[in-house]
């Protein structure tokens, strides 16, 4: 799945995360106007696994994988200014799309999910939105290294809450950064001091529920 990333020394930029979790699919928490479900969702599903290394890790049933495919792609095309990201929860055995709240996209959700369950919920901005002002805030981080202002991280959250700035420097950053992007910019802010690149850059885990 193609995933908008940039990654300078320590910035990351993704819309896909995994979460792994037990029991049986749970009814999403509402959001702006409610969540809702797929019909794929009122049946249980056996969590598939796969051994790598000795091991036994979790793994993406291939029917999930192509229906979070397919809503990725149409998200990122035609419903752009809905489309905020999504995760997968391999041992629910579902995928967790956020979005604007938009008919049409719950409609191309519903179609592409097949029988799979999907758990929608809502996002306060959509992916492109976040992604233009991700650009805008990479663009200018010499300006903010000049200024004394470290910048770890710049992170388009998958959830649509906002664009999240990892900093060593919290409260200087919160109070310098809404000066430049005004007070509505969606900027959530967290302690974050130098981050090390990864070699091959993977999917990050999800918090789990209640996390």
């Amino acid at each position: 799945m193609r995933r908008c990333r940039y990654l300078l020394r320590w910035l990351l930029l993704g819309a896909v995360l995994v979460t792994g979790s037990c029991g049986e699919p749970e009814t999403p928490e509402p959001g702006l106007v409610g969540g809702w479900t797929t019909a794929g969702c009122e049946f249980t599903r056996r969590p598939e696994t796969v051994t790598v290394g000795g091991r036994v890790l979790p793994a993406t049933p291939a029917a999930l994988e192509a229906a979070m495919a397919r809503i990725d792609a149409g998200g990122r095309a035609e419903h752009a200014g809905s489309y905020a990201g999504l995760e997968v929860d391999q041992e629910r055995v579902r995928a967790i799309v956020y979005r604007v709240p938009s008919a049409a996209f719950d409609e191309f959700i519903r179609t592409s999910a097949d029988n799979t369950c999907i758990v929608v919920r809502d996002a306060g901005h959509s992916l492109a939105e976040l992604t233009g002002w991700h650009d805008r805030i990479v663009a200018d981080l010499p300006a903010w290294q000049a200024a004394g202002v470290r910048i770890s991280s710049v992170v388009a959250r998958h959830d649509g809450a906002g664009v999240e700035i990892g900093t060593p420097d919290v409260e200087r950053a919160r109070e310098e950064l809404p000066r430049r992007y005004g007070r509505q910019a969606p900027l959530v802010f967290v302690e974050q001091g130098p981050v090390i690149p990864l070699a091959e850059p993977g999917v990050p885990p999800a918090p789990r529920p209640g996390g």
